[in-house]
């Protein structure tokens, strides 16, 4: 298919919002699980444990085998679908209470993707949890435990709120700049290829291009926000004081140096340009098959 009219012709229902917010998220898994998988281990690693991004890649192949690179892959697989949904559900949502205008300023988009991104986080949280807690396993077959065992372990130990939802308020605080920036990416970009070809039908290569501006702006605004969430979420246990967030930021900085924030932005912004635009791809291809063949 050469191109596909992006923009609908109806206001997006809240069910079609969530079914093709389901095909964006189970997208964004499965391109972009591997480099993920890098960018943890680098932002959670001990210093000096790898030579870099690459060298990460390598050691974990050679010592656990490729299949290690898609590992807490699960947690995403059943979780992104829910929170790629809720997300989409609650920009739209927002969209329309920012103003009653279907034509927002990008200052308003933004704004209504810093609302949605701080709503999906009850949902992305627990997810991406157990996502970084399979991640940091090092080793292969017996040494590893199953998402399962996680999940229990989690429960077990340290109860729903220190332990299920631990690192809840760091995945707020890093939601809110990462989908404003994800959104007023995205919308430009869109925007300048829809006055570029003169109509709101752009081909799909150029949503792709638009998806991936998104992802880099996403990761532009929060990745130093990124790297605390994971230290916070990978401990081993949970953080302690109402001003945990801070306190992480200071042990990180005063131990590592302001380095320690942007390890493995490398491999994420990579991963940024397929994992954001094969999103707004599924996303957008499934809200118009929904809306031309459906009534929703």
């Amino acid at each position: 298919m050469a191109e596909a009219e992006i923009n609908a012709a109806r206001p997006q229902s809240t069910v079609a919002s969530l079914i093709s917010g389901s095909f964006g998220g189970a997208a964004q898994v499965l391109v972009g699980q591997p480099l993920d998988t890098i960018k943890t281990r680098a932002q959670t690693a001990p210093a000096g444990a790898f030579k870099g991004p690459l060298d990460i890649a390598v050691q974990t192949i050679k010592k656990e085998g490729v299949l290690a690179l898609y590992k807490g892959m699960a947690s995403p697989l059943i979780g992104v679908a829910a929170v790629n949904s809720l997300l989409f559900t609650s920009f739209s949502t927002a969209k329309k209470v920012i103003s009653p205008y279907p034509d927002l300023s990008i200052a308003q988009v933004s704004a209504a993707g810093a609302i949605a991104g701080a709503v999906q986080s009850v949902l992305a949280s627990p997810v991406e949890m157990f996502k970084i807690r399979m991640q940091g396993q090092y080793g292969k077959g017996g040494d590893v435990k199953k998402l399962r065992d996680v999940v229990g372990d989690m429960y077990t130990q340290y109860g729903w709120k220190r332990g299920i939802m631990r690192g809840y308020w760091i995945t707020v605080v890093r939601e809110i700049p990462a989908y404003a920036g994800f959104y007023a990416g995205y919308e430009y970009s869109k925007r300048s290829f829809q006055k570029q070809y003169g109509t709101p039908s752009i081909p799909v290569w150029a949503t792709l291009v638009s998806g991936a501006i998104g992802g880099i702006g996403y990761w532009t605004a929060c990745y130093p926000l990124d790297v605390v969430k994971s230290r916070i979420q990978l401990a081993e246990a949970p953080p302690k004081g109402a001003n945990y967030i801070v306190n992480t930021f200071r042990t990180i900085y005063r131990e590592e140096g302001a380095k320690a924030f942007i390890r493995g932005l490398s491999p994420t912004y990579i991963r940024a340009v397929p994992a954001a635009a094969s999103t707004f791809v599924a996303f957008e291809l499934a809200m118009e098959f929904i809306q031309k063949n459906t009534s929703l």
